[in-house]
């Protein structure tokens, strides 16, 4: 018997299986498909790999801002997808020799959950059995199809694992939905020449995000040519057709090569169902250190529905190892810390709370009062945001907008993490010339 199963070799899954089989424990993980999960194989880094190719593209077009001519540059995304699928068999091979260097048990196929007591999980998979100690359930999130008439069996309608395996890159694309994932894509698109539409239900892109920072963002894209239609609604599907519903006005039908449908994701429960005494909503109910309301089964990642970034899943996955282990203390995550990154052009990157969520002294300044970011960002202005807790001081959210910003967030993060204040964070020294400067400009 082991004493650790894990359902899912994800980030989350993954991550548990190199921290428990460490610290001594027998270890078997089940996967599907491919360990990486979604995050690796059909998520963040074959997203950022083209992202980066269709950057390249962008610059290079671009380059005369610099001095720099570039005569009849073009790409080939066959060889850009290729290029995709090569870093991402490398990745997972690499996660594969990890865990086998730790003498991990890795089992491809579908497991379920057979039985379950306080004393063992028991599961099935390729039809053997396994029985462990605990059971640690990492078995990610899947794509939300919404219930929108003409979607289901529709050849033009792609979701966010179609359009990542395409390998030629149709003319035009309507994206449903204006979050991460939606803008990512449709920064994919446009750089590489598609003429992009992006219908979005909200009033705003990027709705969870600072509005100050987003609207920088709008600004720039729909004067480079994508349009963005928010506070709509599709109604239905008729082949590469879309009719929508402006909040205000008549109804509006759009045409498009491919409909990429990117609404969000939600939690994987499949193979699950023997749990019946499993608390869910929305997603598997945990406490702060990942443990459910069963007394040996775990849970961390997207299936949580907590925040679904691959970051989070690999906290979530120590802090449930270090349970486990009875490790003391056990750290709880600090969710108001977590930093998150938009990968358009030019990148999002925050931290913390929002202007929305409580009475802050806000600062912003633009990126240029960093001597790098004018160097590299020709024509770019971008914006440095902080949020300060009036009474204490306390660094409580920082956004920004501009490149790198991504590289940098998690000295933001540090200093939301550990409650610094104003003066504390004053006396960190950056380096020059760096776009980090910034956080030392704003305060």
């Amino acid at each position: 018997m082991y004493n650790l199963a894990i359902l899912g070799g994800g980030p989350a899954g993954y991550t548990a299986a190199e921290k428990a089989s460490k610290a001594g424990m027998e270890v078997v993980i089940f996967e599907q498909t491919a360990l990486g999960g979604t995050c690796l194989n059909v998520g963040c880094i074959p997203t950022k790999t083209l992202l980066y190719s269709a950057k390249q593209y962008y610059n290079a077009t671009h380059a005369d801002k610099y001095g720099v001519k570039a005569e009849n540059v073009s790409f080939d995304y066959a060889k850009i997808a290729q290029r995709k699928q090569k870093i991402v068999r490398k990745l997972v091979a690499g996660i594969k020799q990890k865990l086998n260097n730790e003498h991990c048990t890795v089992i491809t196929g579908q497991a379920s959950v057979v039985s379950r007591t306080d004393e063992k999980v028991v599961m099935t998979c390729n039809g053997e059995q396994y029985e462990a100690e605990n059971l640690l359930i990492c078995t990610g999130s899947t794509n939300f199809v919404p219930p929108i008439p003409g979607v289901k069996d529709n050849a033009a309608v792609w979701d966010s694992t179609a359009a990542l395996a395409a390998t030629e890159l149709p003319q035009s694309m309507i994206i449903v939905g204006g979050g991460v994932i939606g803008m990512e894509f449709a920064t994919l698109y446009h750089e590489l020449g598609v003429h992009v539409t992006v219908i979005e239900a909200m009033p705003k892109i990027l709705p969870n995000l600072d509005q100050d920072i987003v609207g920088i963002l709008r600004e720039k894209y729909e004067k480079a040519g994508i349009k963005i239609l928010t506070s709509t609604k599709v109604m239905s599907l008729e082949g590469n057709k879309v009719t929508a519903q402006p909040e205000e006005g008549d109804a509006i039908t759009l045409e498009a090569e491919h409909i990429l449908i990117s609404v969000g994701r939600r939690a994987n429960l499949a193979g699950l169902e023997a749990l019946t005494d499993l608390e869910i909503n929305r997603g598997i109910v945990v406490d702060d250190f990942m443990k459910t309301n069963l007394s040996n089964v775990y849970a961390a990642g997207d299936v949580t529905n907590k925040i679904m970034l691959a970051h989070v899943a690999s906290r979530q996955a120590e802090v449930a190892v270090d349970r486990m282990l009875k490790q003391i203390p056990v750290q709880r995550i600090a969710y108001n810390a977590i930093p998150s990154v938009v990968y358009t052009n030019p990148e999002i990157a925050s931290v913390g709370i929002t202007e929305d969520v409580m009475d802050c002294e806000v600062r912003k300044i633009p990126m240029t009062f960093s001597g790098r970011f004018v160097a590299e960002n020709e024509g770019e202005t971008g914006m440095c945001k902080m949020l300060i807790d009036k009474k204490t001081q306390s660094v409580m959210g920082v956004h920004m907008i501009g490149n790198p910003c991504s590289e940098f967030i998690a000295a933001a993060s540090f200093a939301v993490r550990m409650g610094y204040t104003v003066p504390e964070f004053q006396q960190v020294v950056f380096p020059h010339p760096t776009v980090s400067e910034i956080l030392k400009e704003i305060l």
